[in-house]
């Protein structure tokens, strides 16, 4: 039986405009979507957001009546094990994902107008987000936040024959999609328009921006308060608070396209230094190389290679990390672009709350976020991350520090509500 299909309403009103955002992931650890989703619900429009139901999303998103959730089965356990061959348990991955998606999008959920897809992953999610639209009578958005394909580069290598399948598949589905494409930065806007994309339908280019949870603090008494109640930082909160011991935050999804040894590697040089200042680091996030790292960081600690640092992870609420960024002093982003033109969305983060950031520097779009020398600093090596640490934690620091933290400040008055009404409201016909 065909799924039920959607029936435009004239004149269109914006309490009629339905929109189903997908996203193949988590959808707590997926901001960038549930933003997309409140946006919609906060002009009138109804959503239904499909994904995995793992983390907790934005509390927002929960007590909202106009957006509702419709979490996907995760595959069974077996398949995410090592012992099965990757040619074996990819395929038939896919095969179960096609299956949770296609029974979502085609029959649990009514018929919307719109299907807003995040990418990557783009198996199978492009090809099934473009069968449901043309059988549902739905128009098809893909919002680009990188390259599927790049990222099975990152752990295959370019020359394995699933990144030209996957490469070949996006660049097709892509060019299919036949009402729009968003991306997030103009670097990926302008790659998609050339070879081997070749996509001709309108793209458009919607920067990420923080949401309203992410501002800065800057009363004192209440930077005490939240660093004397949170477990990580209680006992060092005075020092904090008076500039004795420096706090940097990253967060991290401790997979390899974030080389968390650069960090490491730096905290050592730094702790060399016989001034360098007492320094506390949290390192917050979930992935599959959070357990090696933390016996590398116990590894170090035991041969006494961090003196005055203390390293230390956590998983916080949204409101805490929020919080925890408008208290630190700096924060760092070890990000490598895999396609070269994705922006991190947790620099947009700390910039909402006023955090200045040292942060991974090796790309092309890498500009379009951090202005060196006015809201943070880029580095490609762990030396080049010494040095920043040295130089804006030293006796002389404490003016540049003071500017990247105005220019952090500044960035932080640009929000993703305006940037999103203007890029997109008028798009999905929820703003006049």
């Amino acid at each position: 039986m065909l799924p039920s299909r959607y029936v435009k309403h004239s004149p269109a009103s914006k309490e009629s405009v339905s929109v189903q955002v997908l996203v193949l992931g988590d959808i707590g650890r997926s901001p960038r979507m549930q933003y997309h989703a409140l946006s919609v619900a906060r002009h009138g429009g109804s959503v239904d957001i499909i994904g995995y139901h793992e983390s907790a999303p934005h509390p927002d998103l929960l007590n909202n009546p106009r957006i509702k959730i419709y979490p996907l089965a995760a595959p069974p356990s077996i398949l995410k094990s090592r012992s099965i061959p990757f040619i074996i348990s990819g395929p038939l991955k896919v095969l179960w994902q096609v299956w949770t998606l296609t029974r979502v999008l085609g029959y649990q959920t009514p018929p919307a107008r719109w299907i807003l897809v995040q990418n990557p992953p783009s198996i199978p999610t492009l090809a099934i987000a473009l069968l449901i639209s043309v059988l549902r009578n739905t128009h098809l958005i893909i919002d680009w936040h990188n390259y599927g394909w790049s990222i099975l580069a990152g752990t295959k290598g370019r020359d394995h024959p699933f990144v030209e399948i996957s490469k070949s598949y996006e660049c097709a589905l892509g060019q299919a999609a036949p009402t729009a494409s968003i991306t997030v930065t103009h670097a990926m806007k302008r790659q998609l328009e050339r070879d081997p994309y070749n996509i001709k339908s309108p793209i458009l280019v919607l920067h990420d921006r923080p949401a309203a949870i992410f501002q800065p603090l800057k009363s004192i008494p209440d930077r005490r308060d939240f660093l004397e109640k949170l477990p990580e930082t209680r006992d060092l909160a005075a020092n904090i608070i008076a500039g004795q011991t420096r706090l940097i935050v990253s967060s991290t999804s401790w997979t390899p396209d974030e080389d968390f040894s650069l960090l490491l590697e730096a905290l050592v040089s730094y702790a060399k230094e016989e001034a360098a200042r007492p320094l506390i680091a949290i390192i917050t996030g979930k992935g599959p190389q959070k357990a090696l790292y933390e016996e590398r960081i116990r590894d170090l600690q035991k041969k006494g290679q961090l003196p005055n640092i203390r390293i230390l992870t956590a998983w916080l609420t949204m409101e805490d990390y929020a919080t925890l960024l408008s208290c630190a002093d700096l924060g760092v982003c070890l990000h490598m672009s895999s396609s070269g033109v994705d922006l991190p969305m947790k620099v947009v983060d700390m910039f909402g709350s006023g955090l200045p950031v040292a942060a991974y520097s090796g790309y092309e779009s890498f500009g379009e976020l951090v202005k060196e020398g006015v809201n943070g600093c880029g580095f490609e090596t762990a030396d080049e991350l010494t040095a920043i640490l040295k130089r804006l934690f030293g006796h002389d620091g404490a003016g540049e520090l003071k500017t990247l933290r105005q220019g952090a400040e500044k960035e932080s008055d640009l929000r993703w509500d305006e940037e999103w009404d203007h890029v997109l409201g008028r798009v999905l016909g929820v703003i006049d």
